[in-house]
């Protein structure tokens, strides 16, 4: 096949690659920096796509950020585009504060107490969600009986405040990302413009043709 890959990469380097790109986190930020100065569009535009990535980041949904920043992004007219790549905020590197600061929002909104909602691992609490959500599928074609409390005790101890607790973080980082990026973006665009039109100038100064000589 023409595009297969040379190195097949196994299950766990896969994952790891997820985690850890290849080239490392350095050259990931700079590739998705040159992406968004490369973006068509007014600088307002896609600042707001941006924003909208930035914002999807801090909700729970894992797995739909692309389409819930892509719906946003519509709603406010903004680069759709520019909102996949703002999705990039939330990565391994910034799940964990993420998390803690959208969690800790909503225990206090939501006046739960922080050690009752984490007792035990966070991580357990994702997993026997979605081992009841696998179980109770397969109880439609077997005997077996549906059981959400697990899946419940999710709902109340994280989904829930994570998703009202994102909110105020998610807009005041939604905002910072939108005022940083307009003049970031604008000032490229017209350095670019500029650079063209240079080059145009020497361009058309190459195959200007010379005078001839006089008699």
């Amino acid at each position: 096949m023409v595009f297969k890959r040379r190195d097949r990469r196994g299950f766990l380097r896969a994952v790891w690659e997820v985690i850890y790109p290849r080239g490392g986190w350095k050259r990931a930020y700079h590739y998705v920096q040159h992406r968004l100065q490369r973006l068509p569009g007014a600088p307002e535009m896609i600042a707001r796509g941006i924003a909208c990535g930035v914002f999807v980041s801090f909700t729970p949904f894992f797995g739909l950020h692309f389409f819930l920043a892509v719906g946003l992004a519509l709603i406010v007219r903004g680069s759709l585009i520019a909102s996949l790549l703002g999705t990039f905020f939330g990565n391994p590197l910034t799940y964990l504060p993420i998390a803690a600061t959208s969690l800790g929002t909503g225990y206090a909104i939501l006046r739960i107490p922080p050690k009752q909602a984490l007792e035990g691992s966070i991580f357990r609490k994702f997993t026997n969600a979605a081992a009841d959500l696998r179980d109770n599928f397969l109880a439609l074609f077997t005997p077996d009986r549906a059981d959400w409390t697990r899946l419940l005790r999710f709902w109340d101890d994280i989904f829930l405040p994570w998703l009202i607790g994102g909110i105020i973080p998610g807009v005041i980082f939604a905002v910072l990302s939108y005022y940083v990026s307009v003049p970031l973006i604008r000032a490229y665009q017209n350095r670019r413009k500029g650079a063209l039109k240079a080059k145009l100038v020497e361009l058309r100064d190459r195959v200007k043709p010379k005078d001839e000589p006089q008699e």
